[in-house]
């Protein structure tokens, strides 16, 4: 049975995965949060202190870090949060000897392609003007859009310098757009949406994925007909097969 430790759980994301993993029933799962989450082992502190975390990294196998501060452009709460924070997350998990960090960046590292063409067109729902053939965003390139999406390419950044110096399995895993209604909000989302089933079977696959993984770059989105982010990698590299898709909800 693995130890597996998931910041932010009380979160859309984290209580979903927190679910679908008791479903198994192959994992020992801890919550580091600020709130108490019911119904696993809880450690109530807050990322952005080093020294009050750590005692949640003790034993863990694998963290799942999802905590993250949302608001793209205030540069305080990105900076406490998604910098200082996932830099202590990672320090913690290196110093208890974290076999694996999942770390939960965005389709905002390269959400700046939204702004060019032909993502542009395809973000805004004109699809009649979209290029048959156009090439669609891999893994390797970057393009935030504000300052959210930039703490993430800096998180993906400090996994790789963490993978390399420590041998720590880092997976960087980034994620479409996730909505409790489970569905898309907006015409962008068409070609974003990531269903609840699918993110969390995208988070499975990088739990389970083989240990010689050392550091990888992933989009996670459902199989979306106007998707311009290549999934290609990830299938290849975790086996990822979306199951949902965008396309039932597009209004014409």
């Amino acid at each position: 049975m693995k130890n597996i430790l998931i910041t932010g759980m009380s979160g859309l994301i984290g209580g979903l995965l927190k679910n679908k993993l008791q479903e198994i029933g192959e994992y020992k799962l801890t919550a580091l949060n600020r709130t108490k989450v019911d119904g696993v082992n809880n450690f109530q502190a807050d990322i952005r202190n080093l020294e009050n975390i750590m005692p949640a990294f003790k034993d863990q196998d694998i963290v799942v870090h999802l905590s993250a501060y949302l608001e793209n452009d205030e540069w305080l709460g990105n900076l406490n949060t998604n910098i200082i924070g996932t830099y202590n997350v990672f320090e913690a998990a290196r110093l208890s000897g974290v076999q694996r960090i999942i770390f939960a960046s965005s389709g905002n590292a390269i959400r700046g392609f939204s702004d060019i063409e032909p993502y542009k067109s395809i973000a805004e729902g004109r699809y009649k003007e979209v290029p048959e053939n156009y090439k669609k965003i891999t893994h390797e390139q970057v393009r935030p859009q504000k300052i959210y999406g930039a703490t993430k390419v800096w998180g993906e950044a400090l996994g790789r310098h963490f993978s390399d110096a420590y041998d720590i399995s880092i997976i960087c895993l980034r994620i479409g757009a996730v909505r409790p209604e489970n569905k898309p909000a907006n015409a962008h989302e068409y070609s974003t949406y990531l269903s609840h089933n699918d993110v969390t079977d995208a988070l499975y696959k990088c739990i389970e994925a083989p240990k010689d993984l050392k550091y990888d770059v992933l989009f996670a989105l459902s199989n979306n007909k106007w998707g311009y982010r290549d999934l290609t990698h990830t299938k290849e590299s975790i086996g990822f097969e979306p199951s949902d898709s965008a396309d039932n909800h597009i209004v014409n």
